[in-house]
C-alpha cells in the first residue's frame, strides 16, 4: 500500500464520520480529528480563526446551527502524503438544516494534516462555497 493510500485508508472513514456529526450538532467527533498543538488555522466557508481556542470554539459555534443532516458525502479530486504530513482536495455535498432551515450545498474544501502520536490530525482547512452554476472539477486519474 502507498503512503497516500495508507494515509486515506485511516484518516477519511474518520473525516467522514466527524463531518457528519458536525453537521447533526455533535461537535466532539470534529475537535478530535484536529490538532491541539499550535499551528492550527481555519479559513472557513463561513468563519475563520487561528490558534485551537479560537478555532475550537468556532467549531462549536457551527455544531450549534447544523441539525438533522440527511446527506453527507466528499468527491476526493486529490491526495498526497509525505512523511508526517498530508492533504486533501475535495468536494463536500451536504444536506443539513441550519438554524432550522433545511439547506443543500457544496463546498469546495483544502485540508493539511499532520500525524501526531502515529494518527493524522488535521492542522488547516480552507473551505469556500461553490457558486450557483459553477461545475465541480472531476478527479485526475491516478498516473
Amino acid at each position: 500500500m502507498s503512503e497516500v493510500d495508507d494515509f486515506l485508508s485511516t484518516t477519511m472513514p474518520r473525516l467522514i464520520e466527524a463531518e457528519r456529526a458536525l453537521h447533526n450538532g455533535n461537535v466532539e467527533p470534529r475537535l478530535g480529528m484536529w490538532s491541539h498543538s499550535e499551528p492550527v488555522t481555519l479559513f472557513g466557508a463561513w468563519f475563520s480563526d487561528t490558534g485551537w481556542e479560537d478555532v475550537s470554539h468556532t467549531f462549536n459555534v457551527l455544531a450549534s446551527r447544523f441539525s438533522d443532516c440527511t446527506a453527507y458525502g466528499v468527491d476526493l479530486i486529490a491526495a498526497g502524503a509525505s512523511g508526517d504530513m498530508a492533504y486533501t482536495v475535495a468536494y463536500e455535498h451536504t444536506s443539513a438544516s441550519i438554524q432550522g432551515v433545511p439547506r443543500t450545498y457544496t463546498l469546495r474544501v483544502t485540508q493539511i494534516y499532520r500525524r501526531e502520536n502515529s494518527e493524522w490530525k488535521v492542522v488547516h482547512r480552507h473551505g469556500d462555497e461553490l457558486a450557483a452554476g459553477q461545475e465541480p472539477l472531476t478527479a485526475t486519474p491516478a498516473t
